[in-house]
């Protein structure tokens, strides 16, 4: 064997790549890095659980159930859609077992009946009162207009009457929710 071929080192197919970072810095990179991600999702999982448990999103869905011919079951719809509120519309002939079944009191009974939240709204009640009862989530069963007075919201008259809406629990006790 030849001096020169003793010398000679095998070459790598790999190139030697050296880092100018000092192993100490790379690894407190890593750390920052990996606690900035970390932090980032918790303060993202954070603000889901507030955004679910928060007020009552624009896209709350109102389930309706309504006679097939009423046209201001169909004008309060349209009140709804305009306030946000995606609405599905179910027309039944015989209202009575879906009233029963919500629990309204027969002193508040009005032509339609609808769920939104876990709550029951009988009649004619305006979107800012259904709004407010999804943001503090009272302890009722729901909320009604009792009858069909003519300036609610579905009725539209020109000529503002004021009208009252009752909250309701499942016993049928009603108190006055808001007057308008």
């Amino acid at each position: 064997m030849s001096k020169k071929h003793k010398t000679q080192k095998p070459k790598s197919s790999q190139p030697v790549v050296r880092s100018k970072v000092p192993a100490d810095k790379t690894a407190s990179f890593t750390r920052r890095r990996v606690l900035l991600v970390l932090g980032a999702v918790a303060a993202v999982g954070i603000g889901g659980v507030v955004y679910i448990n928060s007020a009552p999103t624009m896209a709350d869905e109102v389930v309706v159930y309504k006679d097939p011919s009423c046209g201001c079951c169909g004008r309060w719809v349209s009140h709804m859609r305009r306030n946000g509120f995606a609405v599905t519309v179910n027309n039944v002939e015989d209202m009575d077992p879906i009233k029963q079944k919500a629990k309204i009191p027969e002193a508040m009974e009005s032509c339609h009946t609808a769920y939104v939240g876990g709550y029951s709204i009988e009649g004619h009640v305006p979107a800012s009162d259904i709004k407010k009862i999804l943001s503090e989530r009272p302890a009722i069963n729901g909320l009604a207009v009792p009858g069909m007075p003519s300036s609610a919201p579905g009725m539209d008259s020109p000529e503002a009457k004021p009208y009252t809406v009752f909250a309701f629990n499942a016993k049928g006790a009603t108190n006055a929710f808001a007057y308008h």
